[in-house]
């Protein structure tokens, strides 16, 4: 089954409790202080598009691409209902490791994992190629991860989340499988999903395999593809990452070749 097939249809309600202002703000915040002219963002795995409305509001044009067709309709349904001008966002469907146009941006970001559900060595290569050849020479990339010492010292463990709005009610169990010779967690979610109306129950089962990154390893990748670590920090806080430490993000800038002489 493709990662975020019938989930898709209940992201919004699902991650409802998720602080997208702040995070939005959080990165605003990286833009201004390492590229305070930057108008233009791309974004890599829009979902739908909760950081780019908010990113929008603070005067960027933001074009956002996702390999799910239900999270594109979704967005495109909340650009008419919001009355957003759609001079400042656009969204496309599109995969983040073979994503091409003929634009360059400012800004390139990808975040909630997106990097992380690329499980292969080569998967994370095309990623970071993708990001590499939209970004103008003196822009910034921004993306954030799971992060391997913290998810192999504290494990990931069975949750259940329960949500719901007025029509649905909502109940998800999650059990991860964790591959360590593959820095890799199986993330296998349930969904219980009940209609107030009517009763009627429907049951959902999806498989995210998402892997976990170790910064040397990411500093790699990001030299492979031509680009520069400026530094990485624990996600929100910037504070150093440690064995309680989930998420964390990185900004890499492009690369400048030395043009020697003799």
């Amino acid at each position: 089954m493709k990662v975020f097939d019938k989930y898709a249809e209940y992201y919004d309600i699902i991650y409802n409790d998720k602080d997208y202002a702040s995070e939005a703000g959080f990165i605003d915040t990286i833009i201004k202080k390492n590229h305070p002219s930057a108008k233009t963002i791309l974004d890599l795995g829009c979902g739908t598009g909760n950081h780019d409305f908010r990113l929008a509001q603070k005067g960027y044009n933001i074009t956002g691409i996702d390999c799910s067709e239900y999270n594109i309709r979704k967005v495109h349904a909340k650009l008419t209902d919001t009355g957003e001008s759609q001079r400042h966002l656009e969204f496309h469907k599109g995969d983040v490791r073979t994503y091409r146009t003929n634009k360059t941006y400012d800004v390139v970001i990808s975040l909630f994992h997106v990097i992380s559900y690329q499980v292969t060595n080569n998967d994370l290569l095309k990623f970071f190629e993708t990001a590499k050849a939209h970004l103008k020479k003196d822009g910034l990339f921004i993306f954030d991860c799971w992060y391997g010492p913290a998810v192999l010292t504290q494990k990931p463990e069975r949750r259940i989340k329960r949500v719901e709005n007025k029509k649905i009610s909502i109940i998800r169990i999650a059990e991860p499988g964790l591959f360590p010779n593959e820095n890799r967690v199986d993330v296998n979610y349930h969904l219980v999903v009940t209609d107030k109306k009517t009763g009627r129950v429907s049951e959902i089962n999806e498989t995210h395999s998402m892997r976990y990154l170790f910064i040397p390893e990411v500093e790699y990748f990001l030299t492979l593809s031509g680009f520069k670590q400026k530094y990485c920090a624990e996600w929100m806080s910037n504070k150093s990452p440690g064995f309680d430490t989930w998420g964390i993000y990185f900004l890499g800038v492009p690369q400048i070749k030395a043009n020697y002489t003799c």
